[in-house]
């Protein structure tokens, strides 16, 4: 058992993880919690777990009614609104809930990954073109807007087709449908649950990075430990690859801001009992949670579109840099996974198929060989995972397992997570300096924001060395391909 970092929460027993093995922390049930707590952790990052409100909030989040399974957290886990980021749960669809801090304000933010046939020695010389030219294809900063604009007719039909509506446009084409997760849409979308005040804050921002964690990173393969893998996810050593975080922008950030208003009404409503107000919640049977749902759909489904129209933005700008062609280059994408998301799923539980709603906040995807939900693609192989680093350290491309199915409802990591806040990563650090820092570690960097680069400082974030190492000493996925930047553009 760890000793002397046992933590409180409104007046609750102490959130004191007992070891359980090298890679697992269990938070025994106490007070009102309905399930145990699962930290999947190092000893190296277990006391940064538990030096801010994370703990405390895995326990939270076990008294959620309905809750299936243990309340979980990735070794990425730090504190975030209700849920902690890194925080996955499971509520069963018959007398479980929704909470849409469980899914986060960025609904359906994720990443997604394209290879290429390029090495090195193509770019070589031209890594400042490149990075210049998507700086300029790709708006980013806070609240910036792109290209686009829709009406309220166009933003609907994206709202309802998620990728699916750019790639009617020729932003891109069937290829990339198939290779994201839910083929880029979620039918269970409904425009008309989204606000004026929504749509108006989306109407200009598709095809735009926004500001934050979000990035667009040039990269180039730098390892590969599982060879028929990555042959199958079209990754070799030296290729160059483009790897694209971001989000439902604005228009999400609204739909979970109108959504909670409601959640809290529920709570009252039908006499939910919670530690925390944050994981307001309502019924999944309820008219709160199946408009949020199908809400939370339509954000999503915008989210995929944004991540699309940002994808034909990079293949624009290197065929404008590099004089070739885009079948020439063979920028075509491995897969685009979302890490902010509620899922309805069938998951075996004690030996019976049960179908749940996933929460997974800052938490992703990561689905074995064989499973219906993998592109045919990949089925023989099982789902890309897509773990990002920070500016100055590698990314890696993982694969789903057997063993996070039946444990963490197909559930790891999102990325290597926070360890320091983003006021106290700018009061420590200079934008300037990290700039020339990673330049001098010869990483081309673009941002709107000396600030929001100092936020996003390398040392602000955990080692993913030993994010990556935990999920696959805890055998929630393996290895593939390890991707180190060369190019960073940041909002």
């Amino acid at each position: 058992m760890v000793t002397g970092l046992a933590r409180r929460f409104d007046g609750a027993a102490e959130v004191t993880p007992e070891r359980l093995d090298e890679f697992r922390w269990l938070i025994p049930r106490t007070g009102g919690m309905r399930t145990e707590g699962l930290i999947y952790s190092s000893d190296s990052m277990i006391r940064s777990v538990l030096s801010d409100k994370a703990a405390e909030q895995v326990a939270n989040v076990a008294h959620l009614p309905g809750i299936v399974g243990k309340s979980l957290a990735m070794p990425d886990v730090h504190w975030g609104y209700g849920f902690p980021i890194g925080g996955t749960a499971a509520t069963d669809m018959d007398g479980g809930v929704v909470s849409p801090g469980g899914i986060g304000y960025d609904i359906s933010c994720g990443v997604r990954l394209l290879r290429s046939n390029l090495t090195r020695k193509d770019v070589e010389g031209k890594e400042e073109l490149l990075a210049a030219a998507l700086f300029q294809e790709v708006p980013s900063g806070l609240g910036v807007g792109g290209r686009l604009r829709l009406d309220d007719r166009e933003l609907r039909r994206v709202l309802k087709d998620g990728a699916a509506w750019a790639v009617s446009r020729g932003l891109g084409d069937a290829a990339d449908l198939a290779a994201s997760e839910d083929g880029g849409r979620l039918e269970e979308a409904d425009p008309d649950g989204i606000s004026s005040r929504a749509l108006d804050r989306g109407r200009d921002q598709l095809g735009t990075l926004g500001s934050g964690n979000h990035f667009l990173e040039l990269q180039s393969v730098d390892g590969v430990f599982d060879p028929a893998v990555a042959e199958a996810f079209g990754l070799a050593e030296g290729r160059v690859t483009v790897m694209i975080h971001t989000g439902s922008r604005g228009l999400g950030y609204q739909v979970c801001d109108d959504s909670l208003k409601v959640m809290q009404r529920a709570v009252q409503k039908y006499g939910i009992v919670l530690p925390d107000r944050q994981l307001a919640c309502a019924p999944l049977s309820s008219p709160e949670g199946r408009e949020y749902l199908a809400a939370m759909a339509a954000a999503a489904n915008f989210a995929r579109a944004n991540r699309q129209v940002i994808t034909d933005a990079v293949r624009r700008a290197f065929a404008a840099v590099l004089g070739r062609s885009d079948r020439d280059m063979g920028l075509d994408l491995v897969y685009d996974v979302c890490h902010n998301i509620g899922k309805i799923e069938t998951h075996e539980v004690g030996g019976v198929p049960r179908r749940l709603c996933v929460h997974r906040k800052g938490a992703t995807r990561a689905f074995p060989a064989g499973h219906p939900d993998v592109p045919e693609k990949y089925r023989s192989v099982g789902q890309p995972v897509l773990i990002p680093g920070t500016m100055g350290t590698a990314s890696y491309v993982a694969v789903g397992t057997e063993r996070a199915m039946k444990e963490t409802f197909g559930t790891v990591c999102h990325g290597a997570g926070r360890r320091m806040s983003r006021s106290e990563a700018s009061r420590r650090v200079n934008g300037r300096d990290v700039a020339e820092e990673l330049g001098r570690r010869g990483i081309v960097v673009r941002s709107a924001s000396w600030k929001g680069l100092a936020e996003e400082a390398p040392e602000a974030y955990k080692d993913v060395e030993d994010v990556v190492g935990v999920c696959e000493g805890a055998g929630l996925s393996r290895k593939v391909a390890r991707l180190k930047p060369w190019g960073v553009v940041k909002g």
